[in-house]
C-alpha cells in the first residue's frame, strides 16, 4: 500500500527544498490501479510529495508503472517505445518576442499523418496551470512549465495516439502537442522583460501566433481537416483561440474545437470566497491577458471574469466541443501541490482551487472527501452536487448552441483525453454505452448529435476515481 501523506507535509518548504524533493520523488511515484474498486490510488513516499495531483497525464502515469517493465501493453502502452516523440523548438521565437517565462523558445510535439489522414490536423494544447505572481512565475520559469531547457520527448496517447484501436477517428493525422510554458493559457503579453527586477517573459499570445504560423508553413494550410484541442489550462486556451484557429484557415476546411477538463467554475468556494476569481484577476492583471479576451465580454464584465469559459462561449462560433468531470477534482480538490505533467514534477506553487481551497476549511474537515469522493460525508455531497448543478447550470446557453457536443461523466477525475486507458478502451469511462473517443468522434464527423449528461455521483461504475493517500 502506499504511504499516506500526514498533514504535517502540507507546511511550506523553501524553493530549493520543494525542487529536490521534486526531482527526488519523480523516481519513488507509483500510481496503483486497483480493478476491483475502479480507483486510481496516488501513493508518495519521503520528503517533498505534498499531494499527488495527476493533472495532464492520468492515465500516462499508470499506463507507465503498472505492473512494472514489460507490462506495458497490458494498459494500451506499445511495448517498442514508438509512441516517443522528440521535441521540436519553435524558430526564430527570439525574433518575435515568442519566448517561454524564462526566455527559452517554445516547442512543440509533432507526429506525422499518413494515408487518408496526411493532410488533417488534431493539435494539443496542454495544461499545466497558472502562475499569478512574480514569485510563483519565478519558480515555474525553472521547470518544464516555464522553459523548454527542462522539456524533454513525450509519450503519445489518447486522442494523440497512432494506433487505431487506442484511437479509432484520428489515429492516422498529423497529431501535434503544443508546450506550455507561458502560466496564462497562451494569452498574455507584455512588453517588458523585467518585472519588479525579475527577468520575466509574458507572451503567451505571442507563442500561440509564432507557433500557428510555423505550422502553417509546415503543412496545417493544406488541412483539410482540423480539430484544436487542449486539456486543463490548455483547455481554457482552446476556448479563447478556437475562433483564431478557424480563421487562420480556408472556409472549406472542417475546423472544430474540443476542450477537456477546461471548464473551470466562477463560483463560491465552501467559504463564500470567490477565491478562483481573485485568482484569475492576479493572472490577468500580472500577464496583460485582458486585450486577448473576447471584446464583447470585456466590455460587459471585468476582464479577469472573461477568463472563465462560461463567459467566452457564447462568443465562439466555431463549432466545440466540451468534455468534463462534473466532480473535476482539480476544481474541487484546493491544495498546495504538486503535479505529475508528461512524466516529470513541476511546482505549483500554490495555485487556488475553486470550490474547497485550502484557505477555505481551516479545520481539514474537507481532507478525507478530498482524498477519496467515497469518503464526503452526507452535507459534503449534497455540496458536491450542488458543484455538479452550477455546471449545468453554466452550460445551459451551450446546450442551445448549434454544432456542440458535451459529455459530462460522473467521474472524480480531471484530464480524460491524452491517456489510452480513459480516452478509448475497454475499461474507459462511458456515458450511455460511448467511449469519450466515440463520442467526439461522432461529433467530429456528424454521426449523430452528441449531448451526454451522466447522472448523478456515484452512479456510473465505469468511472475512474482519483483516490490520494
Amino acid at each position: 500500500m502506499p504511504a499516506r501523506i500526514p498533514s504535517s507535509q502540507f507546511s511550506p518548504l523553501s524553493q530549493q527544498a520543494r525542487m529536490a524533493a521534486a526531482a527526488a520523488a519523480l523516481h519513488r511515484l507509483r500510481l496503483r490501479w486497483r480493478r476491483g474498486e475502479r480507483e486510481l490510488t496516488a501513493g508518495a513516499w519521503g520528503l517533498g510529495i505534498f499531494l499527488l495531483a495527476v493533472v495532464i497525464t492520468v492515465g500516462l502515469l499508470v499506463g507507465r508503472q503498472f505492473g512494472g517493465v514489460g507490462t506495458a501493453s497490458k494498459v494500451g502502452f506499445p511495448s517498442d517505445g514508438s509512441d516517443i516523440v522528440r521535441l521540436t523548438l519553435l524558430r526564430k521565437a527570439k525574433e518575435r518576442g515568442a519566448v517561454c517565462l524564462d526566455g527559452s523558445p517554445p516547442a512543440y510535439h509533432i507526429d506525422r499523418g499518413s494515408g487518408t489522414g496526411v493532410n488533417n490536423w488534431v493539435i494539443h494544447l496542454e495544461g499545466g496551470g497558472w502562475c499569478n505572481s512574480v514569485a510563483s512565475c519565478s519558480s515555474r520559469k525553472m521547470t518544464m512549465l516555464g522553459s523548454s531547457n527542462h522539456m524533454e520527448q513525450v509519450s503519445f496517447q489518447g486522442i494523440l495516439s497512432r494506433y487505431q484501436s487506442h484511437n479509432p477517428d484520428f489515429y492516422n493525422w498529423n497529431r501535434l502537442r503544443i508546450r506550455y510554458c507561458d502560466g496564462a493559457s497562451f494569452a498574455g503579453n507584455i512588453e517588458s522583460e523585467v518585472q519588479n527586477g525579475t527577468k520575466l517573459f509574458f507572451r503567451g499570445q505571442r507563442i500561440w501566433e509564432a507557433i500557428m504560423d510555423e505550422l502553417m508553413m509546415v503543412g496545417l494550410a493544406r488541412a483539410n481537416k482540423a480539430l484544436l484541442t487542449g486539456c486543463s489550462a490548455g483547455g481554457l486556451a482552446t476556448f479563447i483561440h478556437c475562433d483564431d484557429f478557424r480563421a487562420r484557415l480556408s472556409k472549406d476546411v472542417t475546423v472544430k474545437c474540443f476542450a477537456d477538463a477546461g471548464f473551470f467554475l466562477d463560483v463560491k468556494d465552501i467559504s463564500g470566497k470567490r477565491t478562483m476569481r481573485s485568482f484569475y484577476h492576479d493572472v490577468v492583471k500580472l500577464q496583460g491577458v485582458a486585450n486577448n479576451l473576447p471584446k464583447d465580454c470585456i466590455t460587459r464584465m471585468e476582464p479577469s471574469q472573461c477568463f472563465f469559459p462560461q463567459e467566452i462561449i457564447g462568443s465562439i462560433r466555431t463549432p466545440f466541443f466540451i468534455l468534463n468531470p462534473a466532480y473535476d477534482f482539480w476544481q474541487v480538490i484546493g491544495f498546495k501541490f504538486y503535479a505529475i505533467c508528461c512524466l516529470t514534477l513541476a511546482a505549483y506553487n500554490g495555485v487556488q482551487h475553486i470550490l474547497a481551497p485550502e484557505g477555505s476549511d481551516p479545520t481539514r474537515s474537507w481532507l478525507n472527501c478530498k482524498y477519496d469522493i467515497h469518503k464526503c460525508d452526507s452535507s459534503q455531497k449534497e455540496i458536491l452536487q450542488g458543484f455538479r448543478q452550477a455546471m449545468l447550470d453554466a452550460l445551459n446557453s451551450f446546450n442551445d448552441k448549434e454544432n456542440r457536443g458535451i459529455f459530462l461523466n460522473s467521474c472524480y477525475i480531471h484530464c480524460q483525453t491524452i491517456s489510452d486507458m480513459t480516452w478509448h478502451s475497454p475499461s474507459s469511462p462511458k456515458v450511455g454505452n460511448k467511449t469519450i473517443a466515440k463520442a467526439v468522434g461522432d461529433w467530429y464527423f456528424n454521426r449523430g448529435a452528441v449531448a451526454a449528461i451522466d447522472c448523478p455521483f456515484p452512479c456510473n461504475p465505469t468511472c475512474f476515481h482519483m483516490k490520494f493517500g
